[in-house]
């Protein structure tokens, strides 16, 4: 299997350009549900140990369906398949435009669950417009041990999304174990209560945000990923979120910048625009940069040649 790995504002991506599972043809919603029924052992095999890592989010590069797309994206981490991801995106269209297959210019890419439009301004810095974003619910508290009370929104970026200003301590990077734990923490309460996502969907991303550290910054922020690890970049589809709950606050309008940090303080550029359904389309831009290029191999003696799943 031939990947190219990226990292977009510190979080890596792995892009599988060759040697991937066939998964047919039709919409990427099935693809990616053949992907899992089928194929998990690959997902396991390109991104948990000794291969990858937990922070590693994988991407597999297919055929859209949409003859307006330049290619189809299904994304995955060390314990199962993304919906949307937008750092991956980013570093999908610095890969593809490394590959030589897209240049500077605007594109779009096929997902699970739409299609999204990509502005590749160099060959490191890149402009999304993520699927429509909501809010779906304001002001949820739940009961979290070791933390009271803790309130917060759930919202839709492409992913399901908890978000707090309930910070247990500042957002520095020393404090990621603290704060890891008390994401885990208000995850669990969130089950346990049975607040979800549209649908009864889980609520797979926790974000929590505090004033930012460094300067024209709007918000630092501290995202927990499905698997336990944290995101090293400002998350695209958490931004996503926290701008569609600002929007339905009233207090960022359209086309206004919204300046978004990390743990790490790396940063996304944000701001969103209302479509003639009044719904909210967010764009994030941010840098990606290759990191490297490898073929994985699978040894058929190998006890881990599926991956070590620690999660």
């Amino acid at each position: 299997m031939r990947v190219i790995d990226s990292h977009t504002e510190g979080e890596p991506t792995r892009i599988i350009v060759d040697g991937g599972p066939d998964l047919g043809s039709g919409p990427l919603d099935q693809r990616r549900q053949r992907f899992a029924e089928a194929f998990d052992h690959i997902r396991s095999f390109t991104v948990n140990e000794p291969r990858g890592y937990d922070a590693l989010v994988g991407a597999l590069l297919c055929e859209p369906c949409d003859p307006s797309c330049a290619a189809g994206l299904i994304f995955f981490n060390n314990v199962g398949f993304l919906g949307m991801c937008g750092h991956a995106t980013i570093g999908a269209a610095v890969t593809l435009a490394h590959l030589g297959r897209i240049a500077p210019g605007t594109h779009r890419f096929e997902t699970p669950v739409g299609a999204v439009s990509v502005d590749l301004i160099d060959k490191n810095y890149v402009s999304i417009e993520n699927v429509r974003s909501y809010r779906h619910l304001k002001d949820v508290p739940v009961d979290v041990e070791g933390l009271g009370v803790v309130t917060g929104d759930v919202g839709w970026g492409g992913n399901w999304f908890f978000l707090t200003d309930a910070a247990p301590c500042p957002l520095v990077s020393g404090n990621i174990p603290e704060l890891t734990r008390a994401a885990q923490s208000i995850q669990t309460a969130l089950r346990t209560s049975g607040v979800t996502g549209a649908g009864g969907a889980d609520i797979d991303h926790i974000e929590i945000f505090g004033p930012p550290q460094g300067p024209e910054a709007n918000s630092r922020s501290f995202v927990l990923c499905p698997g336990g690890a944290y995101d090293r970049s400002p998350c695209g589809t958490g931004t996503s979120a926290k701008l569609a709950c600002m929007a339905a606050d009233g207090t960022l309008r359209a086309g206004d910048r919204w300046v978004q940090e990390s743990i790490i303080g790396s940063r996304f550029d944000a701001s969103y625009r209302l479509d003639r359904e009044g719904h909210i389309i967010p764009r994030i831009g941010g840098r990606a940069f290759i990191c490297g290029e490898a073929t994985l191999h699978e040894d058929p003696a190998d006890p881990f040649r599926h991956g070590i799943a620690t999660a």
